[in-house]
């Protein structure tokens, strides 16, 4: 569950009008929020996600770690990559949306639980939710950073697309889910990583918003 918005995006951003201090602080709660049960209804069902999101699911399951604690971690050490690729601001937005949705993430458990969600209504909201909060975080100059700075890295430095980087990366991760979590599940997170994407090709265009 990681998006960050390309350097020409952020550059037709900087040309419009900036988004207040309250309205930075509202998007990017907001899109905390729908991460954070986003994440809480991948973890319940057992699914697995793409990048970042899906690399700390897993260890989560295999080692008993905490999602939270896994997702920080994997996270931390990719700030200074969004530092130097995309600036201070862009990389204390991450950093402060990796934060809270660490926190919110552990927390969120004593706030609200699940008896039964069905398997498809559960890959289709935890996809649209990922989709949304990755939306609204981006729009207000952040993103949740993770490993894909990894990849926007690497296409500076070699010239390899950064989108098919991630896509072999994912192809790799849900290969290996498929060792460790059920035939089923692994078909339900597809279905939740398809609509996930799908989100984000359909609403995130340039021509549409370009405030920041």
């Amino acid at each position: 569950m990681t998006y960050i918005a390309p350097k020409c995006y952020t550059r037709r951003m900087s040309q419009a009008a900036e988004h207040s201090a309250i309205e930075d602080i509202q998007g990017i709660a907001f899109g905390v929020c729908m991460a954070a049960v986003g994440i809480h209804i991948l973890t319940f069902m057992g699914f697995v996600a793409g990048q970042t999101a899906g690399v700390a699911a897993l260890i989560s399951y295999t080692t008993g770690m905490s999602f939270s604690l896994a997702y920080f971690l994997i996270s931390l050490p990719f700030m200074l990559l969004a530092y130097k690729r995309m600036g201070r601001e862009f990389a204390l937005k991450t950093l402060l949306c990796v934060t809270l949705l660490s926190l919110t993430t552990a927390i969120l458990p004593q706030w609200i639980s699940f008896q039964r969600i069905d398997p498809a209504f559960a890959a289709i909201l935890y996809g649209s939710l990922f989709g949304i909060a990755a939306l609204a975080v981006v729009r207000h100059g952040g993103s949740f950073g993770g490993i894909s700075v990894l990849w926007l890295w690497l296409q500076d430095r070699s010239g390899f697309p950064a989108g098919y980087a991630q896509l072999l990366f994912d192809l790799v991760l849900f290969a290996v889910a498929a060792l460790i979590i059920p035939l089923n599940l692994l078909l339900w997170s597809f279905l939740g990583a398809a609509i996930f994407n799908l989100f984000l090709a359909i609403n995130h265009r340039r021509d549409r918003y370009i405030a920041t």
